[in-house]
């Protein structure tokens, strides 16, 4: 009699258990089995970098990160005196092959040939001060002093009033021979020659004040005032707010025949609110991809794809790196 009571015993517990498997095999299954896959992706917008083409010190940011600006609003100031510089010697020797190319046009004069000589004699003054400059420069760098871009400043510098020197003997000499219609092209050709590197220097000015090219937002600001930044140097991003996209890594086996054009919903938690999308980019990630067997033994895999969408309908407040997702139920 007792051992027939073990008996069932051991069946009534062998046969709780298989419910209890039972059971868990199915509460597994309703709430396991039918969840539907989720695809995050998140909100990206244009950004462009604000640089300037030529090196100096930031004088002024007249913005900071977080403000909104508009096209032509001025955002920095950079303190460039090298290109100031430049402007000067642009101009005067605008100002020169404009009086040669006058002279040349009218005939030479007695006070004519006495200016060009004298411009002769004030470039040759020139020379000579850059020549000891540089021999001066020369010395101190053969004693470990100064620079060896110092010395190749004074070096450039001296090669320059040597040109211009030679340039004013020439002027003088034509005044003094009388112009020929070869010469007077000449004068005009070079006129026009200092009058582009006028205007070129001009459009370096213009680079000391760096204005909004978009409207948007300024996401980054890099260097702070007083710093050097160099030419090309990135001084801040502005993010532009208007073009805003969805960024979606969508696995091949979810993309169920999507492709360019179709629209579908996505959820964004922030608002919590759900937006319509239309695709416009899908391209595949590469060998680089995570990619992922569909069996152990890894028969063939399922490649990742990046799918780009644009927000259909408008919702203020959507910024970049807020959640998108798909497949909320």
């Amino acid at each position: 009699m007792e051992r027939k009571s073990q008996h069932n015993n051991i069946l009534l517990a062998t046969i709780g258990f298989a419910a209890v498997v039972v059971i868990v095999g199915v509460i597994g299954f309703l709430t396991f089995g039918r969840t539907p896959d989720v695809i995050q992706g998140e909100v990206e917008v244009s950004e462009y970098r604000v640089s300037s083409k030529v090196p100096g010190r930031i004088l002024e940011l007249r913005v900071k990160e977080g403000d909104y600006v508009k096209v032509g609003d001025t955002l920095a100031v950079i303190d460039a005196p090298d290109v100031e510089a430049k402007k000067m010697q642009a101009v005067s020797a605008e100002d020169a092959a404009s009086a040669l190319s006058e002279m040349a046009e009218r005939g030479a004069r007695r006070e004519e040939v006495r200016g060009a000589f004298e411009l002769w004699q004030q470039a040759k003054a020139g020379l000579e001060i850059a020549e000891k400059s540089y021999g001066r420069v020369q010395r101190l760098f053969d004693e470990g002093v100064m620079s060896g871009q110092k010395r190749d400043e004074a070096y450039a510098n001296y090669k320059a009033m040597e040109a211009q020197a030679k340039a004013a003997k020439s002027r003088y000499d034509m005044a003094v021979a009388g112009a020929r219609r070869e010469e007077r092209e000449a004068a005009a050709a070079q006129k026009r020659r200092a009058q582009g590197a006028v205007r070129e220097v001009d459009s370096y000015v213009r680079e000391t004040v760096q204005v909004a090219q978009a409207e948007g937002e300024v996401s980054d600001v890099y260097p702070k005032v007083g710093e050097l930044v160099g030419a090309g140097s990135p001084i801040m991003s502005i993010s532009v707010m208007s073009d805003q996209w969805g960024t979606f890594n969508v696995r091949e086996d979810q993309l169920d025949g999507l492709k360019i054009g179709d629209t579908f919903t996505a959820y964004c938690p922030a608002f919590d609110k759900d937006l319509r999308m239309k695709v416009y980019y899908i391209k595949d990630e590469g060998s680089y991809a995570v990619w992922k067997a569909t069996k152990s033994n890894g028969q063939y895999d399922l490649k990742t794809f990046e799918v780009k969408a644009r927000p259909i309908d408008k919702l203020d407040g959507l910024r970049p790196g807020m959640s998108l997702i798909i497949g909320r139920q």
